[in-house]
């Protein structure tokens, strides 16, 4: 196991960082996943050697939503990668989201001590500047398979979220929890199938489908 291709370390070791650099972003808002409240979660992997972009439609769970429609965009600075989303969500009335993602690859798998790839996920959000996700955290874990040229990545994500509403008479503060489970395919040499949902009571359960274009 390789941490940023530097040296060899165990998975115990691994984890303790991995723990602790999430709970460091948890506390930043400088950079941000789950950002607008729809259950779209992400693969350790940058897809792409430029940018990309798509469009997102889900099903977020609960409050009455029918469902999100989004558009996407993701660009690549240095070891991280970012991305801005936005949309709306309908459901007793339509919701316009905007929110703002980054994204750290932190683990490259080796067959003696862990298969899978990760990656530290952070996000900063709201939904029409009245509920806020301030900000939310998460490791995404997973890896690549190719089948005799079928492609896919499988991917879990735990993810953390400090969220705040208003209530009318002020704001009020929740810390949730989210598991976001996922599977992209790759569909054409530029085009990438996106699914994921989540479930346990947080702010971003449901279904989503994304079609991205990579560049």
């Amino acid at each position: 196991m390789s941490f940023l291709g530097e040296n060899h370390m165990s998975y115990r070791t691994f984890a303790g960082l991995g723990l602790a650099l999430a709970a460091v972003l948890f506390g930043s808002t400088d950079v941000s996943a789950q950002a607008t409240f729809t259950p779209v979660y992400a693969a350790p992997y940058r897809a792409f050697e430029q940018h990309e972009f798509g469009a997102v439609l889900s099903f977020p769970a609960g409050s009455g939503t029918d469902f999100g429609l989004e558009g996407q965009y993701r660009f690549g600075r240095g070891a991280w990668d970012f991305g801005l989303r936005g949309g709306i969500v309908d459901g007793a009335g339509t919701d316009f989201v905007i929110g703002v993602e980054g994204r750290l690859r932190v683990l490259d798998h080796t067959q003696a001590d862990f298969p899978l790839d990760g990656a530290v996920v952070v996000g900063l959000g709201t939904a029409e500047f009245d509920s806020w996700i301030l900000p939310s955290a998460g490791i995404s874990l997973g890896r690549r398979v190719d089948l005799d040229g079928f492609e896919f990545v499988a991917y879990g994500q735990p993810t953390l979220f400090l969220t705040t509403y208003d209530t009318g008479d002020g704001n009020d503060t929740d810390f949730d929890f989210n598991l976001g489970l996922g599977v992209d395919f790759k569909v054409g040499e530029a085009l990438d199938l996106r699914t994921s949902f989540a479930f346990i009571d947080g702010p971003a359960e449901g279904i989503s489908f994304s079609l991205v274009w990579v560049n």
